[in-house]
């Protein structure tokens, strides 16, 4: 079994800057020997988002849809550790680019914006969107267009998060968006009063709340999904631009995953189901990238 380390991390950098879709780049051959590097060194070092159920820490050890996937894809391609970093969702691409990843991944969604910035593997994984609200739902918020019809409605929304251009597209007022740096964040905003309610993905929410303060805080279960492009959300590994090699090589091995079914069975036991999680077979990067899927 691969050895997976826990370490929380912050950083900052300047993002680099690429086509539609992944696209072709003039790799350097230092660049492109980062497979070989990695697979001679026997370690990769991957950065997570600290959201469960894609990535967490539980007795010193990192679990999740997202590090399984990683942990499963990297062993096939004979690199036996994954050095995991837990790292707020908002420092993965900027860490990425500053070469404190190899890799990232957190079921983190493709937007042709997030592709101007990095390269993003095939499709791992989808995923709808979710609302919590106070227990009783006092302002009976059922949709992203119920908040943006009362201006004094506030959801608190974790940084980087797609849901923030989501609720923007619904009409929802930039003003009414507060901005927090985690899930427990955007909780204790709801919780004290702050925020009438917080969004993410549904998977996302709905398992951190079994761990919150369920007197005061309840899932809304027939939450309507936005009809708007990006949802559902396609989730993916993403590398730097130069990185093809190993790119290529992960998607290689993820589509026998994929083929296989092996996908589903590595996320099941994290709360994923076939049914609602598994990306269709035919599904791309690059359409989602253009505009095509999103």
């Amino acid at each position: 079994m691969k050895k997976i380390k826990g370490i929380v991390v912050a950083m900052g950098i300047v993002l680099l800057l690429a086509a539609c879709g992944n696209g072709k780049s003039n790799s350097t051959a230092a660049e492109g020997d980062l497979l070989k590097s990695l697979q001679d060194k026997g370690v990769v070092k991957v950065g997570f988002a600290n959201e469960k159920p894609y990535a967490y820490e539980e007795n010193g050890e990192l679990k999740g849809g997202a590090v399984a996937i990683a942990t499963a894809v990297f062993e096939n391609l004979g690199i036996e550790e994954v050095d995991g970093h837990l790292s707020d969702f908002s420092q993965l691409i900027p860490g990425l680019g500053a070469r404190k990843f190899d890799v990232i991944t957190a079921g983190m969604a493709i937007t042709p914006d997030r592709c101007e910035n990095v390269a993003f593997g095939e499709p791992e994984m989808q995923y709808g969107e979710g609302l919590i609200v106070k227990t009783g739902n006092p302002k009976d918020l059922r949709s992203y267009k119920d908040i943006a019809s009362n201006p004094d409605i506030k959801v608190a929304v974790m940084s980087g998060a797609t849901e923030k251009d989501f609720m923007l597209r619904e009409g929802v007022n930039e003003k009414q968006i507060m901005m927090v740096p985690d899930i427990p964040a955007s909780f204790a905003a709801v919780e004290s009063g702050r925020a009438d309610a917080t969004t993410g993905t549904e998977m996302t929410i709905k398992m951190a709340l079994e761990s919150a303060n369920k007197d005061k805080l309840e899932f809304v279960g027939d939450f309507e999904q936005p009809e708007i492009e990006g949802v559902p959300s396609y989730g993916a590994a993403a590398f730097r631009i130069d990185d093809d090699k190993l790119r290529e090589a992960y998607n290689a091995e993820l589509k026998k995953l994929k083929e296989s079914g092996k996908i589903a069975e590595l996320i099941e036991p994290y709360g994923f189901t076939e049914e609602l999680n598994v990306v269709d077979l035919e599904l791309t990067t690059e359409s989602i990238c253009c505009g095509e899927n999103y």
